[in-house]
Formats: structure tokens, C-alpha cells, sequence
């Protein structure tokens, strides 16, 4: 145990067990702690990584009010914090030996953590990931709507879905999924558990794609949403995330959640009119490489 009421543990499912309503309590704010850590916990289940996560809860008269886990790759995900929080965890994880290679959080808290991380460790940050998200509130389709028809993929598509997957992290520079796919490491990527749906024209051929996460505590991600470069601006996009929201919807989702690249106005325009409302900004900050020292 950690002053300040922290608590850490390697036992996803006692963490779980202690802290999965805080995280189903905000199911948008929480979508990547909901995600990266139910992932976690099927492959530690399944046997695939040796080195254990650590997960840790801030806890306040009996209740938790924050949590962070680290990945066994060096992902920190943090919900929110104050200042005074992130700096105290900081010095602790750094006294405990941890060696983060990233961040990411809300904006505020990633970047206290960073600011706090440096402080501690003298490793230095660079910001690497900086967006918006957005929940869904009245799904809306988009008008006019283009010609054809979604189709939720299946076996006989998996070429074309890892094809446009690859191409995606090409435009977004997502070298570390690019790696893993070109290895032939799919299921290993962020897009292996994905629920894929195609934009179809009347003809059966597919021109854009949207894929969703599992239902994880009433909340469902969608992403990426990917059309190939010579098919934009034709409202397939708009066409393919309101087909795979649909879907979202009808697995049981009470939270769709996406995020958007500040930089492009067409895609968070395009969002907004489909019924999607910004929620807060996220952002991500990579470490250098000097780890910290266990005390």
C-alpha cells in the first residue's frame, strides 16, 4: 500500500473485484481504462504474458476515486487527477522502481503526470498523442445519405480489414501497430478484438470501414473509421460510423464513445452531425528512456 490511500496489486481480478464500478460509473471518461484492462485481464487468463501488469486505486473514505494500471509494454493509463495526486504517484511509482514508457489520460492529468514524471526522474516527455472525444447522444443519419449498404464483416473479409487497418496507421503514423501487423501479429494489434462494418455500394463493393469495441462495462469505442483516400468525400464515412453505432447500440451499449484528431475539422464536423457531443480532451506523453531506481 502506497501512502495517500493508494493501493497496488498484480491480481487484475481482485482489482476488478474492488474497482470495476468506479470505471463502469463513467463509462465514457473510463472507455480506455475499460478496454486496455479487460484486455489485460483475457490474456493473463490465457497465459500470454509472463510479466504481470500493476494496477493500482486511490481510495477515499471506503470509496475508490481514481485508478491507474501499467501496462506490461510500459503504458500508464490514469483517469483523472489533480496535480497534488499525479505528483505524489509519480514519486511512488519512481521509489518502487516502475518505468512508464508513456502516458495517456485526460489532457490535464497526462500532462501533470508528465510534468511530475520529469520532476521525479529526470525523464524527459514528448507529447505523442493529443485528440477529442466525443459520446454519443442522438445518433443522426447523415443526409444525403450515399448510395449502397453497411454489412457487419465476416471471415472472407479479413485480408481487406487488415489491409485498410495497415493502411489507417500509415495516415495516423501508428508505427508500433504497423510492426505488429507486418509481423503477422494481428490479434496482438489494438484492431484484433474489433467488430468490423463495411460501407457497401449497390454493387457489393466495399468503400469504407468502422469497427467497434466489445461491450466493456456499457461502453463501446468505435475505431478506427477508415476510407481509402481516393473514395473521400463521398459521405461513406458519415454512412459507416452511423451503421456501426447501430450495432453498438443493439449489443446493449449505453456509452459510444470515438475519438477524433483535433488537426482535421472534416472528421469532427462530421461527427457532430451524426450525433456525436464533445466530452473532454485526451493526451499522451512517451518518457525518455532513463528508468528510475527502486527504492
Amino acid at each position: 500500500m502506497l501512502p495517500d490511500d493508494w493501493h497496488l496489486t498484480q491480481d487484475v481480478d481482485d482489482f476488478l473485484a474492488r474497482a470495476g464500478n468506479f470505471l463502469r460509473s463513467r463509462p465514457a471518461m473510463h472507455n480506455t481504462p475499460l478496454t486496455d484492462i479487460e484486455k489485460l485481464r483475457i490474456r493473463r487468463a490465457a497465459g500470454h504474458d509472463a510479466e504481470a501488469a500493476v494496477f493500482g486505486r486511490l481510495e477515499s473514505a471506503g470509496e475508490v476515486r481514481a485508478i491507474f494500471y501499467l501496462t506490461p509494454r510500459g503504458r500508464l493509463g490514469l483517469t483523472p487527477l489533480s496535480v497534488e495526486q499525479t505528483d505524489t504517484l509519480a514519486a511512488h511509482l519512481a521509489g518502487l522502481g516502475h518505468a512508464p514508457s508513456n502516458v495517456i489520460a485526460d489532457h490535464d492529468t497526462a500532462t501533470a503526470f508528465a510534468e511530475s514524471w520529469q520532476r521525479h526522474t529526470g525523464a524527459a516527455s514528448v507529447p505523442f498523442w493529443r485528440t477529442y472525444l466525443y459520446r454519443l447522444g442522438t445518433l443522426t443519419p447523415p443526409q444525403p445519405r450515399p448510395e449502397g449498404q453497411g454489412r457487419i464483416t465476416g471471415g472472407k473479409d479479413r485480408e481487406q480489414v487488415v489491409r485498410w487497418c495497415r493502411e489507417f496507421c500509415v495516415d495516423v503514423g501508428e508505427q508500433s501497430s504497423i510492426d505488429l501487423i507486418d509481423a503477422g501479429s494481428w490479434d496482438d494489434s489494438r484492431f484484433g478484438d474489433r467488430h468490423f462494418t463495411f460501407w457497401e455500394t449497390p454493387d457489393g463493393t466495399p468503400v469504407s470501414m468502422a469497427a467497434v469495441t466489445s461491450v466493456v462495462g456499457g461502453m463501446v469505442r468505435v475505431d478506427p473509421v477508415y476510407t481509402p483516400a481516393h473514395l473521400r468525400g463521398r459521405g461513406y464515412a458519415g454512412a459507416v460510423t452511423v451503421e456501426a453505432s447501430k450495432a453498438a447500440l443493439s449489443a446493449g451499449a449505453t456509452d459510444v464513445v470515438l475519438f477524433t484528431d483535433p488537426d482535421n475539422p472534416t472528421s469532427n464536423a462530421l461527427y457532430q452531425r451524426i450525433g456525436y457531443v464533445h466530452v473532454a480532451d485526451f493526451a499522451g506523453y512517451e518518457f525518455s528512456r532513463s528508468a528510475p531506481q527502486a527504492g
